[in-house]
C-alpha cells in the first residue's frame, strides 16, 4: 500500500491547524503534508508531529504574496533575493521538522512577458534552491499545475518539469506528479508515471474534475493507480491534496478500504 500523507491545509479543516495533526493520526495517517508551516514557529510544528507520531512528508517554499494572489516567485525577475531568503526559511523548517522533500512553486507568467527571460531566472533560482537543499540532504521538487486552476502558471506538464530537472542536472531535483493536475493537462497517467518514475520525487492525488476524495466519483481509477504505484516500486509519499466534500472523516472510506 502506498504511504499516504494527509494534506493538513485542505483536510481536517473542521479544527484549527494545530489540532489537525491529532485528527490525522486518529484517522490512521502516519504522515502529513501542508502548503506552508511559516505561520507557526518551527519548534511548535515539530512538537505536533512528534506528539502524534507523524512524519512531515512535504511543504512548500514561501510563495511570495499568497494572500495577494501570488503562487510562487521562482520564475519572476527582480525577486531573486526574496527567493533566496525563502530558501533559507525553508531550509530552517525542513531541518526542524525532519522534512525530506520541499516543493518550489514557479509562479505566474505575466501577460506579454518574455518567457525566455523568465525561464532563465527560473533555472538559476531552482538551481540555487536545489543546491541549498542538497547541503542538508533534502530533495527539491517542481510541480506542474494545470491552467484551469492557475491560469498562466509557468510550469504545466510533466515533460516541462523533467526538462528543467535535466537542464539543471542535480540528483536531488525531482518532479512532483500530482495525478489531479496531470489528468487535466495531459492524461495518459499510467504511461506518464512509468516513463518518468525515476524523475518523480513526490506524488499527490485528488478526484477529477472536482478535486475531492480519490474515490469512485472520479474519472481517475484510483484503485488501479494505487496498485500501479506498488507494482512500479514507488517508495515516496502520496499526498492527499484534496477538498473533502463534507467532514474529512466522513470521506475517508477510500482510505479505510486500504
Amino acid at each position: 500500500m502506498p504511504k499516504f500523507a494527509a494534506n493538513l491545509s485542505m483536510m481536517f479543516n473542521e479544527v484549527p491547524f494545530p489540532e489537525r495533526f491529532a485528527a490525522a493520526a486518529k484517522a490512521g495517517f502516519k504522515a502529513v503534508e501542508f502548503l506552508f508551516p511559516y505561520d507557526y514557529p518551527a519548534a511548535d510544528v515539530a512538537s505536533w508531529l512528534k506528539q502524534n507520531g507523524l512524519v512531515n512528508a512535504l511543504f512548500n517554499m514561501p510563495p511570495g504574496n499568497w494572500a495577494g494572489g501570488e503562487r510562487g516567485i521562482a520564475s519572476l525577475p527582480g525577486r531573486e533575493q526574496e527567493f533566496r531568503d525563502g530558501v533559507a526559511k525553508a531550509v530552517e523548517y525542513a531541518l526542524a521538522l525532519g522534512t525530506p522533500t520541499v516543493h518550489c512553486m514557479a509562479g505566474y507568467l505575466p501577460a506579454g512577458a518574455d518567457r525566455a527571460r523568465h525561464h532563465a531566472v527560473y533555472i538559476e533560482n531552482v538551481r540555487y534552491a536545489a543546491q541549498e537543499m542538497a547541503k542538508i540532504g533534502r530533495t527539491l521538487v517542481l510541480e506542474p499545475i494545470n491552467h484551469r486552476d492557475m491560469p498562466t502558471y509557468f510550469l504545466n506538464t510533466q515533460a516541462q518539469g523533467i526538462a528543467v530537472c535535466k537542464e539543471i542536472g542535480l540528483p536531488n531535483l525531482k518532479v512532483q506528479m500530482d495525478f489531479y493536475h496531470c489528468q487535466i493537462v495531459e492524461g495518459d497517467l499510467t504511461t506518464t508515471f512509468k516513463k518518468n518514475l525515476a524523475s518523480i520525487g513526490h506524488v499527490q492525488i485528488a478526484s477529477v474534475p472536482k478535486r475531492n476524495e480519490p474515490d469512485d466519483d472520479s474519472e481517475i481509477n484510483y484503485p488501479y493507480v494505487f496498485k500501479l504505484l506498488d507494482e512500479q516500486g514507488y517508495e515516496g509519499f502520496v499526498g492527499c491534496e484534496y477538498n473533502p466534500r463534507g467532514r474529512t472523516e466522513d470521506g475517508l472510506g477510500w482510505f479505510k478500504k486500504l
